[in-house]
């Protein structure tokens, strides 16, 4: 193929001549201000956003094993700037072993690998026609990325390119791949010579249990699959439902026993140290036996976490009662007693009362009779966990069903059977077999009502989320392939559908960089075009170049090469030409690129068949692949109904008389020739498009918005390079107020009215003047000032952080307890109304939304439409109509389909859910995904909140006297207890482990008691800095103090494993750990391993595991001795309700340590909840869904196609 430049220049030196770049430094924290990841020297496009800068730095920089000296290998006819490297031996040895390899710092290292890689395979099998040719894809596609106009998805980032630019290798993994040369399966014999870029992967599970391609095997081709990052989804129909005879007699235990192991097992998968959580689909058919357990699953699931949460809560709140109550004295004919008349209900009435109200609450007896034996033992307290909903939390850890994107696959017959009101027939999977092969209709297993079905569908979306709904006939009525078969499944994102046991791997224009000019009036057609033709060759040289995790995978991906090219950032693009997301402007323009991208990503593939051949299914399916592509023009052209071929439903085609002439024109142009060219040719691929969420990649891109989707929020945090975040406003409004004819001055102020003034000069209320009447110094003004750029709300600005605690005790009258407790509203001390307040935080930081806003005409608001309400006082949000017409107007030109999240409102119905499934099968949709706001339990909702603050105020003050007793009388205990530390004898035992740690050397030596319990731990670094050693010498000293205080071990074991921060990876000379996330995450693994016999957090078999263990003579000995000296001492003692680490001082650590938790319990517990709460309210404003991520902990998640995407760090739920 022949390939011309439009972006360089053949005069240049380098791709990058015209791009300026700069050195930063990349860090990445968590909120609480910890740091997840740090690098310096990074060396990137100076118009890059620091968030990018993070991305690129922190997912996609190869970390370790970049050798400094390299050399090219010569192969025969290939051109010497493109022959692999590999390490130069003889130049390495000549270094000190520490300097020979390093990590990549910088971005064209990036850019060259993957564009080099892809033009090293193409050039090897014949995609140029000339070395020239392969020089301007090379140099094109390195200027592509690194000024941000696409990008592929994120395996190929990881994986493409590390063998070709650098030699890295690896031992095989199991994976596959036919050879392009010979066409023969071929087992790979190491990782990085054919890399591994596919995101997405659909597989087949056979009604079998332990055999291949049957239920077990499924988890592990799975767990190969999270392991490297990538997807899969699968159809389960052919699992036998409950009740169903066996062959060898009995009956199945149907469906859901079976999906719940494969949850638990992509479950523990996800926190076995990867980076996310799986990416899993599971799809069922609708007349499958189970469906009716299936579609209420996450519901059910999601009630249990709500018993767990609430029944803990209400059981601790009674067993401490009834406690408080058997310690509590009883009159009697005049008298004062305690003891056993305390704890006899029959003579202490408050007791009998509480615990009627125990019971009555459905606490269980045998806790009750426990807690009165424990008063009569001496204990004055228990301790009994409670749970919250926050989504990481041991509650939902709990519960089965949270580790997948589950859909119902919906036929046409069932859409009509609702509209008709008729019955739904539930048939046995054998029958149905059966009735196959002898040609006959299935007898139903059961039937029932198909309004009733829909109903249960609905009410599970509406509830949870769950499950998303899959349009199986619309589907294959567009099935580039239907000889081989049908389309069963999806990707965990629901974008790619094809055959089972397939691939895909994508990639994504940013449309935002694909207009004339600056101004963003009219989109570059030849810009597009050329960049569509561009990218779909990559994707076919990567299925080229391509292994796969199985033999059937690797077989049908080399015999299909499916692709999925889309875009990101369409919602962007329509803002700031100032037209509304949901007009019928903005879906024409849309269906219009798309359709562009669409039929020049198959042109190309029929020009690549022309030069190299069709996909191998192509001619047994060739009438059915042009059928698809003669409608995929007719939708261009927009032709009657009856003139499109084999569809029931019929497409929404692209508006002549709306859609811009230049972009309509283009559009057919495209259809035509890829409709002749294929006639001619055949086509390369069988599929070429989807929409994908673009998480990690669109940031990375610096989009404002992903995929097809709209902007979820107008003003936004950017993150700065030297630290710390700055207010803006999304950088499509200002451009689109231009395009709308509004002045500089007028933009000036609407866009300070959303991002706020971030200024007190000005302000209403809270200004310089008045704030100096009460007593604040020029200094302190300074300081606020420099504050509120980065504020989200104006009070955040006022504390003793900004202000300093002198001045806020001296000057202000502040008390230490005010400036401690977290509720304390600095503001209102100071006499300011809370009117006064939240006329001053909107004009410094701003209302979040353009409503109402100065100079905005009414009739350009829904411009400025987002996904969710903007702000506080927004009220304008995009309707279910407004995403369901948008993806009505691309999907014509999608090969797959789109991933896409369709928002509704708290407030909406199960109707209107119902209605939203309707209109999305009615408009041709493959899939959908519906997400009410606010339907996870770990979404508190506004308005609860805001009813119940008043209460709260009001029972403030009773609660934290009864919290300052209870802090009061732990404080005694922890006197006491602290008194009785447990020296290390002189001369003590122990030993010294030696390991490296991304080529540091730790040294970890460790102290024992007499008996063999661990005392003490030393921590000592090679060639660290001076402070980082002596900070990890204190943590040591901290850790050895309470250990020799009673802290069980496992205490510190489950708060520091998983800690992540630098130097991390591979540990060398370690018998236990061969991988870890910090020194941190090693030390605490070796000693759990060593003296918990924790095997769990080890890499190697158990029978290979070292462990220390107690003297069973002294360990009985000293326990004993514990036990006479605590009886003696004190009889104040706290129970706990799970086990402690066994150890000769159990007695003595329960009986004091755990007290200060427990006594502080329910303070901690208020402090959380309207901590987490605060959170979640300040996230929503940001139009963010109030989710935590998993990996770096901010609450900066959006939703993305079907999953969810964190804007601080990039990580995501989804697959790509």
């Amino acid at each position: 193929m022949k390939f011309t430049r439009l972006y360089t220049s053949a005069s240049w030196q380098t791709p990058f001549d015209t791009i300026e770049f700069e050195t930063r430094r990349s860090e990445i924290k968590n909120p609480d201000g910890s740091k997840i990841f740090e690098m310096e020297h990074v060396y990137v496009p100076k118009n890059w956003s620091q968030v990018a800068t993070d991305i690129i730095a922190q997912k996609y920089f190869r970390k370790a094993g970049v050798p400094v000296r390299l050399k090219k290998v010569a192969e025969k006819g290939v051109p010497v700037w493109l022959q692999r490297s590999v390490e130069d031996t003889k130049e390495l040895q000549k270094l000190d072993e520490s300097e020979r390899y390093t990590h990549e710092t910088d971005s064209r290292q990036v850019f060259s690998r993957l564009a080099g890689c892809w033009t090293y395979w193409g050039w090897k099998h014949d995609y140029f026609d000339t070395e020239e040719s392969a020089r301007v894809f090379y140099d094109e596609l390195c200027f592509m990325l690194a000024n941000q106009m696409a990008a592929p998805n994120s395996p190929q980032w990881f994986n493409t390119g590390l063998h070709w630019a650098y030699g890295i290798n690896g031992p095989a993994q199991g994976h596959y791949y036919v050879d392009a040369k010979t066409g023969k399966l071929t087992k790979s014999k190491d990782a990085y010579t054919h890399p591994q870029p596919h995101a997405c992967f659909i597989q087949s599970v056979d009604d079998d249990l332990v055999n291949e391609g049957g239920i077990m095997d499924l988890w592990v081709r799975e767990a190969r699959l999270f392991k490297y990052g990538s997807g899969t989804g699968s159809n389960f129909s052919e699992l036998r439902g409950e009740g169903e005879s066996l062959s060898g007699g009995g009956k199945s235990s149907g469906l859901m026993s079976f999906l719940k192991i494969g949850d638990r097992a992509a479950g523990a998968i996800k926190s076995g140290g990867t980076t996310r959580r799986a990416a899993k689909m599971v799809t069922l058919d609708l007349d499958h036996p189970d469906i009716e357990e299936y579609i209420n699953w996450k519901v059910i699931e999601e009630q249990k976490v709500s018993a767990i949460v609430t029944g803990s809560k209400i059981t601790q709140k009674h067993l401490k009662n009834i406690m408080k109550l058997c310690h509590t004295p009883v009159t009697t004919d005049g008298k004062l007693y305690n003891g056993a008349v305390s704890r006899n209900p029959a003579k202490n009435k408050e007791l009998a009362r509480a615990i009627k109200e125990a019971r009555r609450e459905q606490v269980p007896l045998n806790y009750v009779e426990r807690v009165i034996q424990l008063a009569a033992q001496g204990f004055v307290d228990i301790e009994f966990d409670t749970y919250d909903t926050d989504w990481n939390s041991e509650a939902y850890m709990t519960v089965s069903g949270q580790n997948s994107n589950n859909s119902v696959r919906i036929p046409n017959s069932f859409m009509r059977a609702v509209i008709d009101d008729k019955d739904w027939n539930l048939i046995g999977r054998i029958e149905k077999k059966k009735a196959r092969e002898e040609g006959r209709e299935p007898k139903p297993m059961s039937t029932l009502k198909a309004r009733d079905l829909w109903d249960q569908i609905s009410y599970a979306a509406w509830s949870c989320a769950d499950p998303g709904a899959q349009y199986h006939d619309t589907i294959n009525e567009w099935h580039t392939c239907a000889a081989d078969g049908e389309i069963k499944a999806s990707n965990p994102c629901s974008e790619y559908m094809f055959l089972d046991n397939t691939a895909c791997n994508l990639a994504s224009l940013n449309l935002m960089k694909f207009f004339t000019d600056e101004t963003c009036r009219t989109f570059d057609i030849p810009s597009i075009t050329h960049a569509s033709r561009l990218w779909t060759t990559v994707l076919e040289i990567s299925v080229l170049m391509a292994q796969f995790p199985s033999r059937e995978i690797a077989e049908l991906s080399y015999i299909y090469r499916t692709l999925g090219l889309g875009y990101a950032n369409l919602g962007a693009a329509l803002m700031v030409q100032g037209i509304p997301y949901d007009s019928e402007e903005g879906n024409a323009v849309a269906g219009a690129l798309t359709s562009i991208i669409h039929m020049k990503a198959y042109a190309t593939s029929a020009e690549l068949a022309g030069e190299l051949g069709a996909f191998e299914a192509y001619e047994r399916n060739k009438e059915h692949m042009l059928r698809v592509l003669r409608n995929h023009r007719r939708a261009a052209y927009n032709t009657p109904d009856e003139e499109y071929e084999g569809l029931t439903i019929k497409p929404v085609g692209i508006n002549e008389e709306i859609c811009p002439e230049y972009l309509l024109k283009a559009a057919r142009k495209e259809a035509d020739a890829a409709v002749e060219l294929g006639k001619r040719h055949g086509y390369r691929n069988a599929q070429v498009t989807c929409i994908a969420p673009t998480g990690t990649i669109g940031l990375v891109m610096d989009c404002d918005t992903t995929g097809i989707e709209p902007d979820f929020a107008l003003v936004k945090f950017k993150k700065l390079a030297g630290g710390g975040y700055f207010k803006i406003i999304n950088q499509s409004v200002p451009l689109a107020l231009r395009n709308l004819g509004y002045s500089e001055n007028e933009i000036s102020e609407i866009v300070a009215y959303a991002k706020g003034h971030a200024t007190l000069e000005g302000c209403p209320h809270i200004n310089r003047e008045s704030l100096s009447e009460k007593g604040f110094t020029e200094e302190k003004l300074d300081a606020l000032e420099e504050a509120l750029p980065g504020s989200f709300d104006i009070k955040f600005a006022f504390n003793h952080w900004t202000l300093g605690e002198d001045f806020c005790v001296d000057v202000l009258g502040i008390t230490e307890e005010q400036l401690s407790n977290h509720k304390f509203d600095m503001l209102r001390y100071l006499g300011f109304t809370s009117e006064q307040i939240q006329s001053a935080n909107d004009y410094v930081c701003g209302t979040m939304t353009v409503e109402g806003a100065p100079y905005l005409k009414d009739e350009h608001l829904p411009v400025f439409d987002c996904a969710n309400r903007c702000g506080r006082i927004g009220t304008r949000y995009i309707a279910a109509s407004g995403h369901i017409n948008m993806m009505a107007a691309a999907q014509p030109f999608i090969s797959g389909a789109i991933s896409k999240t369709i928002n509704l409102p708290n407030e909406a119905t199960v109707e209107d859910f119902k209605d939203a499934y309707m209109d999305s099968w009615e408009k041709m949709l493959k899939a959908n995904a519906l997400y009410r706001d606010g339907s996870k339990l770990s979404q508190p909702l506004n308005s609860l909140s805001d009813l119940l603050e008043e209460e709260d105020e009001e029972d403030e003050e009773e609660t934290i006297a009864a919290q300052d007793q209870v802090v009061q009388t732990a404080e005694k205990i922890i006197h006491k207890y602290v008194a009785r530390r447990r020296r290390l004898p002189y001369r003590r035992s122990g030993y010294t482990q030696k390991v490296k740690i991304g080529g540091q050397s730790v040294y970890l030596r460790t102290g024992e008691y007499e008996n063999g319990q661990l005392g003490e731990i030393f921590i000592d670094m090679h060639k660290e800095g001076a402070a980082f050693r002596s900070l990890m010498n204190c943590f040591a000293i901290s850790i050895s103090l309470g250990l020799q205080h009673g802290v069980p071990l496992e205490e510190f074991v489950d708060a520091f494993v998983f800690t992540k921060f630098e130097p991390s990876g591979l540990v060398n000379g370690s018998p236990h750990v061969k991988m870890t996330t910090s020194i941190i995450d090693y030390i605490f693994r070796e000693l759990a391993v060593t003296y918990m016999s924790r095997d769990d957090l080890a890499h190697v078999e158990p029978e290979n595991i070292l462990h220390r263990k107690l003297k069973p003579s002294e360990e009985r000995d000293l326990a004993a001795e514990v036990e006479k000296q605590s009886l003696a001492e004190n009889r104040t003692k706290v129970i706990r309700t799970r086990p402690l680490e066994s150890g000769p001082d159990e007695r003595v650590s329960t009986a004091s340590g755990s007290v200060p938790a427990v006594a502080s319990d329910h303070a901690a517990s208020t402090a959380a909840a309207t901590t987490e709460q605060s959170d979640y309210d300040r996230a929503k404003q940001l139009g963010y869904t109030g989710d935590s991520c998993t990996e770096c902990g901010s609450m900066t998640m959006v939703r993305n196609g079907t999953c969810l995407n964190c804007t601080t760090c990039g990580a995501t739920t989804g697959c790509s």
